[in-house]
């Protein structure tokens, strides 16, 4: 398994800066965790995380507001799921996916839980095994662990075939 993969690791909600970050240093934080994970939708832009991509979460509604132009722990954890799952899913299909996490668990559980998943996919994906399905999974842990086995598929197409 490729090394750089195998070291990939999310911070938990207890990693997450403690202070509220305005956006440059929010934008900062992402791209120092997700820039060679993720690919930017657009060719031409040379960033894959930008404040205006940020601006429009907030917009349409996917991101809280920020207080007095500050971003907290919880805006954090959730745009860094929104980068993750940007790559296989519709904005929409996000906030939908979001809304259905935190309905169940506090926000830092659903965040902790999504890492968790997210990293054991792609250490399975990229070790070229399959998920055992468990029947002690709750229907949310299931889709959890399909939503983020299609972030993993898509990244090891990426990295061994498009070489991206």
């Amino acid at each position: 398994m490729n090394k750089e993969i195998s070291n990939f690791h999310l911070p938990r909600w207890a990693e997450l800066p403690n202070i509220d970050l305005y956006i440059d240093q929010l934008v900062s934080l992402l791209e120092q965790y997700l820039s060679d994970y993720i690919s930017n939708d657009n060719e031409k832009e040379d960033k894959i995380i930008t404040k205006t991509m940020i601006n429009n979460y907030v917009k349409h509604g996917v991101l809280k507001a920020p207080i007095n132009k500050k971003y907290n722990r919880s805006h954090m954890a959730t745009l860094f799921v929104i980068f993750i799952l940007k790559q296989v899913y519709s904005i929409n299909d996000i906030k939908r996916l979001i809304s259905f996490a935190i309905e169940t668990s506090s926000i830092e559980v659903a965040y902790n839980r999504f890492c968790s998943e997210l990293e054991k996919a792609i250490r399975i994906v990229f070790a070229e095994k399959h998920y055992i399905k468990s029947n002690k999974l709750t229907q949310e842990q299931y889709i959890l662990r399909n939503v983020v086995q299609s972030f993993a598929n898509k990244l090891y197409v990426q990295k061994s075939l498009l070489k991206k």
